[in-house]
């Protein structure tokens, strides 16, 4: 099984409405420049994996207080036994949050029609024009698989949310905009606030303000009726 490195053993946070444990895995194609989880992105050579029987004895301990468990990374889509660390999950009876920035499309369609997850939260960094800037890449065909998995979520039946992590360095009122003709229609979208950790890969970034953050939740309200700000 892939490795998993990190565990945040309750949250109340991560799957709302759920008591559940986080676990991380590692690898990103993405390069968001005021991403928090740096090292499971940069460098995940140096990261110590926790052991297969570490993660899901504590799982197996805490089926009666916990009720679910969140995949985030990273990207999780891009590890390979993916699927089998969601069976293996399910197994022990929890519900399954799965986070993904969206450019595996094709897994997310896989894992949906097969009924492996209950919940998927897909990133949504910003507009068309400025997603290459906000994810750190310069491959246009990610983000046409992005706008791939928007698709196949808002025309799915499985529980699910849009969100973007909102940087006041990196996000305009064109951008919120942009965003929501990208998600014009979708279930629910949440507007996050950002926060420096110091393990950002690049610093220099800040949170965007409350009084900012309700007028770009007022605009993305047009597209998404359902919207709300999370973290403020």
């Amino acid at each position: 099984m892939d490795k998993i490195y990190g565990l945040e053993k309750m949250s109340l946070v991560d799957y709302d409405g759920h008591l559940c444990a986080t676990i991380f895995l590692a690898g990103c194609n993405f390069r968001c420049p005021f991403c928090h989880n740096s090292s499971l992105v940069l460098d995940t050579d140096n990261l110590q994996a926790y052991s297969d029987e570490e993660i899901f004895s504590y799982l197996e301990s805490r089926k009666k207080m916990l009720d679910a468990v969140c995949i985030t990374g990273g990207e999780p889509t891009l590890t390979a036994n993916l699927e089998e660390i969601i069976d293996r999950i399910k197994s022990l009876g929890y519900l399954v949050k799965l986070d993904s920035n969206g450019t595996k499309p094709e897994i997310l369609k896989h894992l949906i029609d097969a009924k492996k997850v209950d919940y998927i939260a897909m990133d949504v960094k910003s507009s068309y024009a400025k997603y290459k800037k906000v994810a750190g890449i310069t491959n246009n065909k990610l983000i046409d698989k992005v706008l791939e998995s928007i698709e196949i979520l808002k025309n799915s039946n499985i529980d699910y949310e849009f969100r973007c992590t909102l940087v006041k360095e990196l996000h305009e009122k064109e951008d919120i905009e942009g965003i929501g003709e990208l998600v014009k229609g979708a279930k629910r979208f949440y507007f996050q606030k950002f926060t420096d950790h110091g393990y950002c890969i690049k610093d220099g970034f800040s949170e965007v303000d409350i009084s900012i953050a309700n007028e770009y939740l007022d605009i993305i309200k047009k597209y998404v009726p359902n919207a709300s700000l999370r973290g403020y």
